[in-house]
């Protein structure tokens, strides 16, 4: 082997967890994203999804993904720069811009490519990123990207962040970055106060969706809507691979924002563009969201239900206002091995362990749909309870 194997192949972590019996990745499924799925020859109740709609197999969004296939085959073979527009971008483009309030948007291949271009181009040596230290990690990439000056507060500290503004240049553009709803721990940005500050020191505010669209504001618009500050935020990004039912992202801002960025973001141009399906699929679930408030609803009841259940059994779930429900273990090993051993009681649960969280913040995550029930939560509360007793974790 090469000096570059030789390297490699000294990591040796995963393989660590795999004899200890707990390697909790990439686990196969072998049916159709729903509250219950096929694994390893039996059905699993999922409470590690990220479809907080439920809408993965409705059958509306399925035919619209057939008929754009049958329409426009299975590819764009080019990106959407060149070869790879099709009407169908633009016409979600505009619907998506209009849902969210802004008057132009971009459709990306992922929601990754989605921070990892913006971010990495809206600004340049001269100017300043300004990120949440829990922000996901395409907005992390993107800033890394960048040749900006790159700024950091702790979460959700508003007194943080107004020290990070002081610091920089007045006449140089302040791009602050940050998640509507965190992924991993469920609670949302103090939208409010960021504002107030871009306000006060003329910076520019960009709030990445992926957890908020479908699931907050009026017809799930998002957290922008919800605190009623869309007009304020700059830019809204947003992703298709939870509420929306498909892959793929988008950014949505002014009609200058948007034309910097459709000629000058590298995971756009340089990217082949959406595919007809994943287009198709996207735009019919947009259109059942703002059609069916009662989905946004029953994923409102349900997740209540599960706030209250969790709390109320002695979980300690944090700051979390969302149906990302965090039940945390504070220890990685445990982690592992409270996930496996809810797997073992038919729960599908993931693990959170660094770098996702901090190493004293180690979590499982409960994730909720607009499609799981009452009896569902309350199997998985009574399983969880005896999973985490069994790790010494709760009493």
């Amino acid at each position: 082997m090469g000096l570059l194997q030789d390297k490699l192949a000294k990591y040796d972590l995963p393989q660590q967890f795999m004899a200890k019996g707990v390697y909790p990745y990439f686990r196969t499924i072998d049916s159709h994203q729903d509250t219950e799925v096929l694994m390893d020859g039996r059905k699993v109740l999922m409470f590690g999804s990220n479809a907080y709609t439920g809408l993965t197999y409705d059958k509306r969004i399925i035919e619209a993904a057939k008929a754009a296939t049958d329409k426009y085959g299975t590819g764009c073979a080019g990106s959407r720069f060149l070869n790879g527009t099709l009407d169908i971008h633009v016409e979600l483009e505009k619907e998506l811009a209009e849902f969210v309030g802004k008057e132009d948007a971009l459709v990306y291949s992922t929601g990754f490519s989605v921070n990892a271009g913006v971010v990495s181009c809206l600004t340049d040596r001269n100017d300043y990123i300004i990120c949440d230290d829990r922000d996901h990690a395409s907005i992390v990439d993107g800033r890394r990207l960048s040749f900006s000056t790159c700024l950091k507060y702790k979460h959700n500290d508003m007194e943080a962040l107004e020290k990070e503004l002081q610091k920089c240049r007045p006449e140089a553009v302040k791009l602050i970055v940050v998640d509507g709803v965190f992924s991993m721990e469920g609670d949302l940005a103090n939208l409010p106060e960021i504002i107030r500050l871009k306000k006060k020191y003329n910076a520019t505010v960009m709030v990445d969706e992926a957890h908020g669209i479908g699931v907050f504001g009026k017809q799930g618009r998002g957290v922008c809507d919800h605190f009623g500050l869309a007009d304020d935020v700059d830019l809204i990004m947003g992703t298709f691979s939870k509420s929306l039912a498909s892959i793929g992202g988008f950014i949505a801002a002014d009609k200058a924002t948007i034309n910097w960025l459709r000629h000058n973001s590298r995971t756009y141009i340089f990217s082949a563009s959406n595919t007809p399906a994943a287009t198709a699929a996207a735009q019919a679930a947009l259109h059942i969201i703002k059609s069916e408030p009662e989905r946004q609803q029953r994923l409102w009841d349900i997740t209540n239900y599960a706030l209250k259940s969790f709390r109320d059994a002695g979980f300690e779930i944090g700051e979390t206002e969302s149906p990302i429900i965090p039940l945390y273990v504070r220890d990685t090993e445990k982690t592992f091995a409270v996930t496996k051993l809810a797997f073992d009681e038919g729960i599908f649960i993931n693990p959170v362990i660094p770098p996702a969280c901090a190493p004293q913040d180690t979590l499982v995550r409960v994730a909720l749909m607009a499609t799981h029930t009452k009896q569902q939560v309350d199997y998985a509360v009574k399983k969880l309870i005896k999973c985490f007793k069994e790790i010494d974790v709760i009493k």
